[in-house]
């Protein structure tokens, strides 16, 4: 009878084992596909079609490790930049704060780079032009060129890995007709205060489109956090004059480069992850209550009242996605994941950006601002 007992233990350990064997392979697979996925180094010409990390010297992320960028060569002669989100520092506490508010190294983003608007899915209109993906590990809305010292070291030189990164990259783009530049969350950011700049590098394209997915912080000290903490180039610190980073930004591409440049806004209306960075500005408390959502609510409605009149022609598309049930805040960011969900008016956001890639500017859900669902 003991024999017995104890050969079957013996099997039920042995099948246990077997459970944690393969619940560890499928988390290491699982792993190897999402945070630990890494593409190959670029050597040489580049495959088409094929994702690679691309190496450049004197580049580096916030914590002073290595920082690369990422490439994919299409078939077509268009081009897409890139930029990822992750958080921002805003003053010098928020730098020594790290990865409490900003992504500081390259942990986890290759992946990134596959999904929504980069996929290889049929429906992406997108899927043959070549990307320059720009991750973000700098905390400066890749903006910035110097060096915080304080308690730790603190690199914030986004500014300086993009434009060497785009640079190196370029020759094996030749001459491109078409220009998409996008990015989320403090992607998004970054987009509205690079895109002049990206423009400047890519002379050959006519064909140029602008898209802010998901970036809205009101703050005073926009002007001074550029030129001080992050020490961002004159000509990108020199446009911020009030609150509205974004805005100001975009306004003064317009400004600028007038109708040869399609601008478009997307954001959810009431975006739980930067109602409560906006909840640290206000009050030093990172929060999100129905309450924030209803001031991130408003203060959307006002910044899209702001494009609309600074920027006749104007592509604005808000949309709501994972709305919580009794707060109604949404889901933060789109073009990284849900960008070919039909979320609003039966478009979705990827349909709405190639629609205005090929001169059809559209708006979709500006009534939620005022109705919510």
């Amino acid at each position: 009878m003991k024999q017995k007992k104890h050969r079957k233990a013996k099997k039920v350990l042995l099948i246990l084992a077997c459970v944690i064997v393969i619940l560890a392979v499928g988390v290491f697979v699982l792993l190897k596909l999402t945070f630990l996925k890494s593409f190959p180094k670029l050597k040489g010409e580049p495959e088409i079609g094929k994702w690679y990390e691309v190496a450049v010297e004197g580049t580096q992320s916030s914590d002073g490790s290595e920082w690369h960028g990422i490439f994919k060569k299409g078939t077509e002669n268009k081009v897409v930049v890139y930029f990822f989100g992750g958080g921002v520092s805003i003053t010098p506490e928020t730098s020594e704060g790290g990865n409490k508010f900003y992504a500081t190294n390259m942990t986890g983003q290759d992946f990134v780079a596959e999904g929504g608007i980069g996929s290889n899915a049929e429906n992406n209109p997108f899927k043959d032009w070549s990307f320059i993906v720009i991750p973000y590990a700098t905390g400066d809305f890749h903006s910035g060129t110097g060096t915080y010292e304080g308690k730790k070291t603190v690199y914030h030189t986004g500014y300086s890995n993009y434009a060497a990164f785009v640079e190196q990259i370029k020759p094996y783009l030749g001459e491109p007709d078409t220009l998409l530049v996008t990015g989320f969350s403090a992607g998004g950011f970054a987009t509205s205060l690079l895109a002049d700049d990206v423009i400047d590098r890519f002379p050959s394209a006519r064909n140029i489109t602008v898209c802010v997915d998901s970036s809205l912080l009101l703050y005073d000290g926009w002007h001074e956090t550029a030129v001080n903490l992050w020490q961002s180039p004159k000509e990108i610190s020199d446009r911020l004059v009030t609150d509205n980073l974004v805005l100001d930004s975009l306004t003064a591409l317009h400004e600028k480069r007038g109708d040869s440049v399609k601008i478009l806004f997307d954001c959810s209306y009431r975006d739980d992850t930067l109602m409560q960075y906006q909840s640290y500005i206000n009050t030093g408390k990172m929060d999100k209550t129905k309450a924030l959502g209803d001031q991130f609510q408003a203060d959307l409605t006002k910044m899209v009242a702001g494009l609309q009149e600074n920027i006749p022609g104007v592509g604005i598309y808000i949309w709501s996605h994972a709305e919580d049930a009794e707060t109604h805040n949404t889901q933060h960011t789109i073009i990284s994941s849900n960008v070919f969900d039909k979320l609003e008016d039966g478009v979705s956001v990827a349909d709405w950006i190639y629609a205005a890639v090929n001169g059809d500017v559209q708006s979709h859900g500006i009534a939620l601002l005022e109705n919510g669902r």
